[in-house]
């Protein structure tokens, strides 16, 4: 599937694309979103329509209806046109997402970020920033080391009229303040320290474990190779992924936690709805239950059957059977079977508490991290999310593996 503004480079990337799935038989969709923040919005998109119709690429039209905030525009503009599209892709079955980011979007990013901002240069495979709508769909920018001005003198000779967006030339946009900076900056796709920042992220993958209910076990080892630019990274991705937030850790205390961690000390801490409890062999995040305790109205609900949902942002749960509601297990144990009861003493407190209960309309309680429950399938989301963000990850045969890996579990 392919993000397609109309602008110079959702272009070429189309065209080039379409080239690739003619030659290897494969179906391609494009989407346009139509923000509703230009009077020419709408226009644009049948402009996009009716490109892609040229082209034979099947076309749809999203549009972001909720109304639009008076300040951190751009910033809630992205999250949304994020979470529009990968609601879409997961409707058609999309798992990857194709976007025309160029190396001067990595380039405008570091210039934004030396001036204060928090924008950050766009990887060429990464997962959806979007969570939990994003879960299992990626995004590939293929782009990425090439510089726009090239991009545009090749659709020149080809005759390929785009779209100019006004916006980008807005003296108040801290973006386009940017682009105008650049002019001939050279390329940032062969960023060397991205790159090994992005390697040493993997590396640190390995030895890592998780348990039926989610918590994380890394080897304190694993963190004696890492960058001190990747540990810090790393680390805020086992948090946001243990804790199912949507939102990262905020980075002072990130640091402070990752200094605490780089050593053999015994630590205990929490951040950002995670628990972290560390010896001088291993560090474990689990979910924080005094985080779950304040959000458990939130956590509660009915479930509606083939409706998969994220539950907490760790579990996607799907029910088979009407007349079955979802609720955190905190304070409900005592209901639960023997035999789960049983399987339940094999994780600490804290574990326990962030699991999950499924009930019916006869008020029967279970757990289906515990015991087989046929009426529901349940889904860990904590590891899959880790790799991703770290590039475990990093093409469609891995996703297919990392999904019969977790049907088998």
């Amino acid at each position: 599937m392919v993000a397609f503004s109309g602008g110079g480079d959702s272009l070429f990337l189309l065209l080039t694309v379409k080239a690739w799935a003619d030659q290897a038989g494969r179906r391609l969709i494009a989407v346009t979103l139509d923000h509703r923040l230009q009077a020419a919005g709408a226009e644009w998109a049948r402009w996009c329509g009716e490109r892609a119709g040229r082209l034979g690429v099947e076309h749809h039209t999203l549009v972001w209806q909720d109304p639009k905030p008076r300040t951190g525009l751009p910033a809630v503009a992205r999250t949304a046109r994020h979470g529009l599209i990968a609601e879409f892709a997961r409707s058609v079955g999309a798992i990857v997402i194709l976007m025309g980011h160029t190396a001067d979007d990595g380039l405008e990013a570091r210039l934004m970020r030396a001036s204060g901002g928090s924008t950050t240069p766009p990887r060429e495979w990464s997962p959806s920033p979007i969570w939990p709508q994003g879960r299992g769909i990626f995004v590939l920018r293929p782009l990425v080391r090439l510089r726009r001005s090239d991009i545009r003198a090749a659709l020149t000779v080809r005759g390929e009229p785009w779209i100019d967006d006004p916006f980008n030339l807005d003296p108040f946009s801290a973006r386009a303040r940017a682009r105008a900076e650049l002019r001939e900056a050279p390329a940032a796709g062969d960023d060397i320290a991205a790159r090994g920042t992005a390697v040493g992220e993997q590396l640190m993958l390995d030895g890592i474990l998780e348990d039926k209910a989610g918590a994380l076990r890394i080897p304190r080892q694993a963190r004696g190779g890492a960058t001190q630019r990747a540990a810090p990274r790393f680390l805020g991705a086992a948090v946001l992924s243990a804790s199912g937030a949507a939102r990262p850790p905020r980075s002072d205390r990130l640091l402070r936690l990752a200094a605490a961690l780089d050593g053999h000390a015994s630590v205990v801490a929490t951040l950002g709805g995670a628990r972290i409890v560390a010896d001088a062999g291993c560090i474990i995040l689990t979910r924080e239950p005094g985080d779950m305790s304040r959000r458990s109205t939130a956590l509660s609900f009915a479930l509606g059957v083939g409706d998969a949902i994220a539950w907490d942002g760790r579990f996607e749960i799907e029910a088979r059977v009407s007349g079955l509601s979802v609720r955190p297990l905190a304070g409900l144990a005592s209901r639960l079977s023997p035999a789960e009861r049983n399987r339940l003493g094999r994780y600490t407190p804290a574990a326990r508490r962030a699991l999950l209960a499924i009930v019916d309309d006869r008020d029967r309680l279970t757990c289906p991290v515990l015991a087989c429950d046929p009426r529901v399938a349940t889904r860990p989301l904590v590891f899959a999310r880790l790799a991703g963000a770290c590039g475990g990850l990093h093409d469609e045969a891995a996703l297919g593996r990392m999904a019969e890996a977790v049907t088998a579990s």
